[in-house]
């Protein structure tokens, strides 16, 4: 079984712990069969029957990320991993590799590949206990742009179709040292600042309102405080929309920035970012976590 899993920018601006959007950049897990040699790290390698991973795969450990949610969804073996996706850049790498650890195990515990929102929200509650807030997992695994609360999912219907470019500074955040920055209080007209500007944006998503993403991606709550700690994000932020992307902002808890553009568009807005990070032209991934292979025999 192979799981694949989006990656996703969180927050969105204003939507702070709400709102999160899955990308066209994915993380492969995958069950290794019991037969297959221990210790053995693989690189095209076969590693059980006809089962061979492409270059780039790896076996992991217990304490992967992927492995703690398989193991804590009664997830039983050895994982591999394929992941192209950046580790503490901003676009939800333990969340994706989490959702498919957690997907797996569901998987290996019922003997089906088969994911329905069941499944998906039962893999959420393990993985946002996990990540300590659900919105990365419930982009990476119901895909598209979605708003979670409360243990609740809705997806956001889109008007528009963009590119998304995402800029990727070479230093690496730890979220929980970014969450240690953030006011512990807020002033009443910044709570109602955002919960203005995460209404707008929702509405401008759904209804292809181009014009007010811009505004709609303001925040008060977390980016100013994170970004005067990574002044080279805020500028790519600043060189975005400033080469014409419709609005952009600290992906997740940064130092990755992420734009929505017009997809004509998206090479003229990457080649304007800051030389000192790499970029990525990528796409609103809409399926979400998908897992393929054949169904694994039930645990007793």
């Amino acid at each position: 079984m192979i799981a694949r899993v989006p990656a996703s920018s969180a927050n969105l601006g204003p939507g702070f712990d709400t709102l999160a959007l899955a990308l066209t950049l994915y993380a492969d897990v995958g069950l290794v069969a019991p037969d297959a040699a221990p210790g053995v790290v693989a690189d095209s390698a076969p590693l059980a029957n006809s089962v061979v991973l492409a270059d780039g795969a790896r076996l992991i450990d217990a304490h992967h990320p992927a492995s703690v949610a398989f193991a804590r969804a009664g997830g039983v073996g050895r994982l591999w991993e394929r992941c192209p996706i950046p580790s503490g850049r901003g676009l939800g790498f333990s969340g994706a590799v989490r959702v498919a650890g957690a997907l797996l195990g569901l998987a290996q515990r019922s003997g089906s590949v088969s994911l329905d929102d069941e499944v998906r929200h039962r893999a959420l509650e393990i993985v946002g206990d996990l990540e300590g807030h659900a919105d990365n997992a419930a982009a990476s695994l119901f895909g598209g742009v979605v708003a979670v609360a409360g243990g609740r999912v809705a997806r956001i219907p889109l008007g528009i179709d963009p590119a998304v470019v995402v800029w990727i500074p070479a230093t690496a955040t730890k979220t929980d040292e970014s969450r240690r920055v953030l006011p512990i209080t807020v002033a009443f007209d910044d709570a109602v600042f955002n919960i203005g500007r995460v209404a707008l944006l929702v509405a401008a998503l759904a209804s292809g309102t181009i014009e007010a993403l811009a505004a709609a991606t303001h925040d008060r709550l977390h980016q100013p405080a994170r970004l005067r700690g990574v002044p080279g994000s805020a500028a790519a932020i600043e060189a975005a929309l400033a080469a014409g992307a419709w609005c952009s902002w600290l992906s997740g808890s940064g130092p990755t920035v992420a734009a929505l553009c017009h997809r004509g568009d998206a090479e003229d807005v990457a080649a304007h970012l800051p030389a000192d990070g790499h970029t990525k032209v990528l796409r609103i991934d809409h399926e979400g976590a998908t897992i393929e292979g054949r169904s694994a025999p039930r645990l007793g």
